[in-house]
């Protein structure tokens, strides 16, 4: 979920849980008195900026809004210690500087274009060097510092070194 949307999605679960008032008759039912109490302890300017944010809202297509109001629903469904790891770590994602937020959206897209089986191979390498001592790790580490620094032709020569090889030990 990008920053922004998943920003709308939070203000506008909170502008739709509080109804802000005044409820004209076609905005549905009236708002729950817990909801007008918590309007009413918001800031002049908390309130604007919510209004601002259900404004945004009500202008996404309906299909966006479903897909934003099923993934509310899927992190109110979870237990309350994931949900709160999820939080704690969006807050994190929040205060990253915006490249380094830029590249993990990029790495996620990438994961999620993946397909299932090459993704489930990934979580296996991943367990397999979490499980690893800590030595092969730190030497995995390594190597993996090595190889982001190559240029792209470094790489491609020890990428056709390794199928040679592997052909090699299969005969």
């Amino acid at each position: 979920m990008t920053r922004r949307a998943a920003r709308l999605l939070a203000l506008a679960a909170l502008a739709l849980s509080l109804a802000a008032p005044p409820a004209r008759a076609d905005d549905g039912p009236p708002p729950s008195p817990a909801a007008r109490e918590r309007w009413e302890k918001l800031s002049p300017e908390e309130r604007d900026r919510l209004r601002e944010r259900y404004e945004e809202w009500k202008k996404l297509p309906p299909e966006r809004q479903q897909a934003l109001r099923e993934r509310l629903e899927r992190l109110r469904s979870l237990p309350p210690e994931r949900r709160e790891a999820v939080e704690r770590n969006y807050e994190r994602f929040r205060k990253l500087p915006p490249a380094q937020q830029r590249e993990l959206l990029d790495h996620y897209r990438r994961w999620r274009e993946l397909t299932p089986e090459r993704r489930a191979e990934l979580r296996r390498s991943f367990k397999h060097l979490l499980d690893s001592p800590p030595a092969d790790r730190e030497r995995y580490m390594e190597n993996l510092r090595r190889w982001r620094q190559m240029s792209p032709a470094d790489r491609d020569r020890v990428r056709e070194r390794m199928i040679q090889n592997r052909q090699f030990r299969r005969r």
